[in-house]
């Protein structure tokens, strides 16, 4: 004989909390993912894009558009991975299970 709670399709209590704990976790990553992306775009597509105005100005008596090319665009680019890593860190400290399937 079954009982009644065996024939309820609804979810547990636990797994619509898991389901939504999935789903705050996937928006956060998603936004921070497309943040991270644009900076990425305007740096290295910013840098080709406006040379000639960034040439006005130096670093360490270099133009900047040149450091720019030169080495700017790769530390930024690391910079946005060990940010980005660091970030999904806390993010999967605070959503704990929310990286997993059941």
């Amino acid at each position: 004989m079954t009982s009644p709670m065996q024939n309820d399709p609804s979810p547990l209590p636990h797994e619509a909390a898991r389901t939504d704990m999935r789903r705050a976790h996937w928006e956060r990553t998603r936004r921070m993912t497309l943040v991270l992306v644009s900076l990425w775009l305007v740096v290295g597509f910013g840098t080709v894009a406006f040379a000639r105005e960034l040439s006005q100005f130096t670093l360490f008596g270099w133009p900047l558009s040149f450091y720019m090319a030169a080495q700017g665009a790769s530390l930024v680019s690391l910079a946005i991975i060990g940010f980005y890593a660091w970030r999904m860190r806390r993010l999967d400290r605070e959503h704990p299970g929310a990286e997993t399937r059941a």
